[in-house]
């Protein structure tokens, strides 16, 4: 053990399949797991949508709820879930010091005013004139077209008063991995001593699932699980909403306020290989290989995109990792927050030694957690990252 490991402490982790860790562990241990499907609202693309949320249980003010958009609101909630899950909500001194890590999205557009444009570009010729008309008359002057990336983590700090410094990456999965691997990073170099680090992501939200469609990211057929959708219709991603932040310690901190963690993060690897499915492959396995992965259970972020999930499919088999979970079958694919949440599975797994149930019976075995995860993340077009989660 020492004295700077990165300690998870806290957890706030919010999905179709409920909110907190004891609902994401009885759905990682239910004997048939089962996700939850929104298949109407966006025909033809399926979505995991957020349940039944209390706002107003983490973010008090209405004046606050009222100026977030629903990713914004989620992260925010999450993270006073992970904030008192770690023993810290309310504790002004701690959060005074704490750092934060978001990754983050470009934030929502306005629909409404989107259509506005458009319909009014149809009937004028000055476009530069009608945009600067609307920028000025239908948007607040913060928020251009969409919204700026680093809000959400001006937000929890106004609502939660984290107010240590601060840092917002972002790029789509990679975004996440840096987020986690900065954090680590930063604990075991003693430079950060507790952070608050995750993202969310608001898949309910038409721009989203247009910016997926016009790269021919989205499955178009009837659901099925992350592993099986292979030469099916579309590009393989089924996504969705969901928020993931962990309170990280060094174990000097946590020991010190007398704090018990779910588990401890090591090494995290990423990288960016070339798109190549054998390229990818290779790029997988040397990063499993790096961290010494190769004989615990894996929870893998594979999103479906196809090639990218063959490729990580290839590199898993080829070591012998049969005990692998992809848990975008039970949650869909969370973009930003997909590294976040993984890791948060995994530690929660870690920590109650669970024995996880076939998420794709066609795949999977049962299969019993002991002293650690190696959790991987494959970008569906780039990025790609891993960690081992061990016992702490």
């Amino acid at each position: 053990m020492n004295q700077h490991d990165a300690i998870i402490t806290g957890i706030g982790i919010v999905s179709s399949l409920g909110e907190g860790p004891e609902a994401h562990l009885s759905a990682l241990t239910a004997p048939q797991p089962r996700p939850v499907l929104d298949t109407e609202r966006f025909v033809p693309y399926t979505v995991h949508p957020l349940p039944e949320i209390d706002w107003g249980s983490q973010i008090a003010k209405r004046g606050d709820l009222r100026q977030m958009e629903a990713w914004q609101r989620l992260g925010t909630y999450a993270a006073g879930l992970a904030l008192d899950d770690a023993g810290l909500k309310g504790d002004e001194a701690l959060s005074a010091t704490m750092d934060m890590i978001v990754a983050a999205g470009g934030g929502e557009r306005d629909v409404a005013v989107d259509g506005d444009i458009l319909e009014a570009s149809l009937q004028r010729n000055d476009r530069g004139v009608l945009i600067n008309e609307k920028l000025t008359t239908e948007l607040r002057p913060t928020l251009f077209l969409a919204q700026l990336s680093n809000l959400l983590a001006g937000n929890i700090s106004i609502v939660h008063k984290v107010t240590g410094s601060s840092r917002t990456f972002m790029g789509e999965e990679g975004a996440g991995v840096s987020a986690i691997e900065t954090a680590v990073a930063r604990i075991h170099a003693g430079q950060s001593s507790h952070l608050l680090v995750g993202a969310a992501f608001n898949t309910e939200h038409p721009d989203h699932l247009l910016g997926y469609e016009v790269g021919g990211a989205l499955h178009r057929d009837a659901w099925a699980p992350v592993w099986s959708r292979g030469g099916m219709h579309g590009g393989g991603v089924v996504t969705g909403s969901g928020a993931a932040f962990l309170v990280i310690e060094s174990r000097a901190h946590a020991t010190g306020r007398g704090r018990a963690g779910y588990a401890a993060v090591g090494k995290v690897a990423s990288g960016r290989a070339r798109r190549g499915s054998e390229d990818l492959a290779m790029a997988i396995g040397a990063m499993i290989d790096a961290l010494g992965g190769s004989a615990l259970p894996v929870m893998s972020g594979a999103s479906g995109a196809h090639s990218a999930t063959a490729a990580e499919k290839t590199s898993l088999d080829g070591r012998g990792l049969q005990s692998v979970r992809g848990f975008s079958t039970l949650t869909g694919h969370l973009k930003e927050a997909q590294f976040p949440f993984a890791v948060a599975l995994a530690a929660i797994a870690v920590r109650h030694g669970a024995t996880l149930a076939p998420f794709d019976p066609a795949f999977d075995a049962p299969v019993q957690v002991q002293d650690g995860v190696l959790v991987t993340t494959v970008g569906s077009r780039r990025y790609e990252g891993a960690a081992v989660v061990s016992a702490a």
